[in-house]
């Protein structure tokens, strides 16, 4: 938490997101503030919607999602992997029934890590809907032990994660897959070979450029979001994948197609956040409720 006092900063908010309690803020010093903190230029900070400010003559401030030190306030994790050591972020919801989800990211051999903004939307989406939350990096990724291995291990990875999960979280009332493009792919596959998931949330599954026939059937009900600017995975080819999905009994697939968001959803994060919190409060309110009774 930073202080400073008012008239030591301009503030000029730029977008807010109700879902997660933010606004953000574009914030300059505008003089020297002395003893409290030098003269230095800031970047996009986050106030949280019920403190922006402390009672007497300090702003309290936080960072940024899209900052570094905003990542410092979740713990890091260490899991023994099977190529070795896997790198992760994980929140815990305090309740000892809460739903537990580990969220995957892009291609590793095109710049994919845990720390991706599409990765970070849905991970924090799910952490805003009272789901104890883990992402990792796959082997070769950040501090991951490993090299590439064309899907087949990182899936072991994602497999060894979700034993990591629920080792920490034996009463979990519900476990959840997310992904995004290649992750998305990789979560797919785990679903099917994981009996226990009770749902999923892919982003930009890649349908065009990787074969989904696996799910046949698909064992569990979900969403999928889908930018209709997407140069890399064709929007056409992830509706033809939902509708197949959907066409399953007993499964609902909710499918969605974002307008205007390519395939990183630049300056759409806040829109696809508001999909996955809307569609996993839906999804999860009656379970919750019966697990309280």
């Amino acid at each position: 938490m930073i202080c400073l006092r008012p008239a030591a900063i301009s503030l000029r908010a730029t977008r807010s997101t109700p879902h997660l309690g933010l606004t953000f803020y574009d914030m300059v010093i505008v003089r020297d503030i002395g003893k409290w903190i030098p003269r230095v230029k800031f970047g996009q900070v986050a106030v949280a919607a019920t403190a922006v400010e402390t009672p007497g003559t300090f702003w309290a401030l936080r960072p940024a999602l899209r900052t570094s030190s905003r990542l410092k306030d979740m713990p890091e994790v260490t899991i023994n992997g099977p190529a070795g050591r896997l790198e992760g972020r994980y929140t815990h919801n305090k309740s000892p029934n809460a739903p537990i989800a580990l969220v995957l990211h892009p291609h590793p051999q095109h710049g994919g890590t845990m720390n991706n903004r599409v990765v970070y939307t849905l991970f924090q989406s799910f952490v805003a809907s009272g789901f104890s939350t883990l992402r990792i990096n796959f082997r070769g990724v950040g501090r991951s032990q490993g090299k590439y291995d064309r899907g087949e291990g990182e899936m072991n990875d994602a497999a060894t994660a979700v034993d990591w999960l629920q080792t920490y979280n034996p009463q979990a009332s519900a476990i959840w897959i997310a992904g995004f493009s290649f992750g998305a792919w990789i979560g797919m596959q785990l679903l099917m070979r994981r009996p226990e998931f009770d749902g999923f949330v892919v982003v930009s599954p890649p349908a065009n450029l990787y074969d989904f026939t696996f799910l046949a059937p698909c064992p569990s009900s979900g969403l999928i979001l889908q930018g209709d600017k997407d140069d890399l995975v064709s929007e056409p080819a992830v509706a033809k994948l939902a509708e197949k999905i959907a066409k399953q009994r007993g499964l609902a697939i909710d499918y969605r197609v974002i307008p205007g968001a390519n395939h990183f959803f630049a300056d759409q994060q806040e829109i696809l956040a508001e999909h996955i919190t809307g569609y996993l409060k839906k999804a999860t309110e009656g379970r919750l409720a019966a697990v309280g009774e």
